[in-house]
């Protein structure tokens, strides 16, 4: 019979009950968003609604004075559009910085790498007039545009296509391949737990993203989910249950994303620990 270690078994029902602990707050969001507005702050805290008023609470949040329904159609389609005209702009230029071979390259990437220590607050005054210039201002293509260029993304890939074996590439240019068809046939498919890793990451940034709209935005018809979650607490922020609502309604794509991508986001930090 298998000895029990005790040690271990103790640190798992630490880590169980911090994963507990860490889980209430939601556990609490999400059932008050079920309860009728008298039934939020009843003491002891009911678990289970005595009244369940989930379609009126979703109906209001949804297709109210502020319908989240748009915003959510507004937050997918910049979430969706910037995720992946990053990853492409990202994975390229990450590719050429660890495979080809050019003059400058390495005083290029360190300039490239120095942008990274520029606050974002520091440079907002002159994105915005240069947006209102070429007319980008309050648009949803303005706001794609500001964050599908990432210094974060080229140096996490470059990382990756680093670990890239030069001998496949070197067969692939022997069999007369030219670099784009070693870049997206060769090398992207071997860095495909990275590309997934940041693809999760930018996309969630982006779907958090408050302070971009906030400036950049000012048509309502525009708001993403962040700047129509801020306008909706303004008003109804007095209704804990439609702002706990409203609040799960906000974070329910993280959720699925999160469930349905972390073995790709294991994969990716696995894969460049193996590599680092």
């Amino acid at each position: 019979m298998q000895q029990i270690d005790i040690r271990k078994l103790i640190l798992t029902v630490i880590m169980l009950l911090m994963g507990i602990v860490f889980l209430l707050p939601f556990l609490w969001m999400l059932v008050t968003s079920f309860k009728m507005e008298q039934d939020v702050f009843n003491f002891p805290i009911e678990w289970l609604p005595v009244k369940w008023n989930i379609v009126e609470n979703y109906k209001e949040v949804w297709f109210g004075k502020f319908p989240f329904y748009l915003y959510y159609i507004n937050s997918i389609k910049v979430s969706v559009l910037t995720t992946l005209v990053s990853v492409i702009f990202s994975s390229m230029a990450a590719f050429g910085f660890a495979k080809l071979q050019f003059k400058g390259k390495n005083f290029l990437f360190v300039l490239i790498l120095m942008m990274y220590m520029i606050p974002a607050q520091a440079i907002l005054v002159p994105q915005f007039l240069t947006f209102k210039w070429l007319n980008l201002y309050d648009t949803h293509f303005g706001i794609i545009i500001l964050h599908c260029f990432s210094v974060f993304g080229t140096f996490m890939l470059r990382q990756f296509f680093m670990g890239v074996h030069p001998e496949f590439i070197e067969s692939a240019k022997m069999d007369g391949a030219g670099y784009f068809k070693i870049y997206s046939s060769i090398a992207l498919p071997l860095v495909r737990p990275a590309i997934a890793t940041y693809a999760i990451i930018r996309f969630i940034w982006t779907w958090n993203d408050y302070q971009s709209p906030l400036i950049f935005l000012r048509n309502e018809a525009l708001y993403t989910i962040q700047i129509g979650m801020r306008h909706f607490s303004d008003a109804e922020g007095q209704f804990y249950a439609l702002t706990m609502t409203g609040a799960v309604s906000a974070i329910i794509p993280l959720l699925i994303v999160f469930i349905f991508a972390q073995k790709h986001v294991i994969e990716g930090i696995s894969g460049g620990g193996v590599k680092g």
